[in-house]
């Protein structure tokens, strides 16, 4: 058991497999904080976004927005694997239905996959942005009103980012 102070009147004991657990999300927090800020316009255009680590067998989210917490191993593995099927039979992310749109996720340019949601129960669809970087999926959803060309940049930079840095 591991105690943390973080405040002088609260402190946190947690096993050590839970703060390993705490400060990987932790370090990962920035990359999303950076996925939902404006972009260069200063538009909003990403609502939900996470960051998944695709080791085979650790498969899991490493940091993500509340709306993306339930991302599954399995969706991951898809999403990570080959995706020549996502043409006729589109991946889920969250446990939502997409549509594959455009595959650039071997492109060093991109390296990413863009995705079209199913229409939610108000008739909305959104699209979806996944990045692969050596060790991680960078999962950006947009707001009902963005386009995949509003999502890719901000994904393509954080994928960047990680290759260089031998993520």
């Amino acid at each position: 058991m591991v105690s943390l102070r973080i405040a002088p009147s609260l402190s946190l004991s947690l096993s050590a497999s839970l703060l390993k657990l705490y400060l990987r999300r932790m370090s990962w927090q920035g990359y999303i904080d950076n996925l939902l800020a404006p972009d260069d316009k200063g538009r909003l255009p990403v609502q939900e976004a996470a960051i998944c680590g695709f080791a085979p067998g650790q498969e899991s989210v490493w940091a993500s927005t509340p709306g993306m917490n339930n991302i599954s191993a399995e969706e991951i593995r898809k999403l990570a694997g080959k995706r020549d099927t996502f043409g006729q039979c589109g991946p889920c992310v969250g446990g939502m239905k997409c549509r594959m749109l455009r595959d650039n996720m071997e492109d060093e340019k991109m390296y990413s996959l863009d995705l079209k949601s199913a229409a939610d129960a108000e008739g909305n669809t959104y699209s979806v942005c996944v990045g692969k970087s050596k060790q991680a999926l960078v999962i950006a959803r947009g707001t009902k009103d963005a386009t995949g060309g509003q999502l890719a940049p901000k994904v393509f930079s954080i994928v960047e980012h990680l290759r260089k840095a031998g993520f």
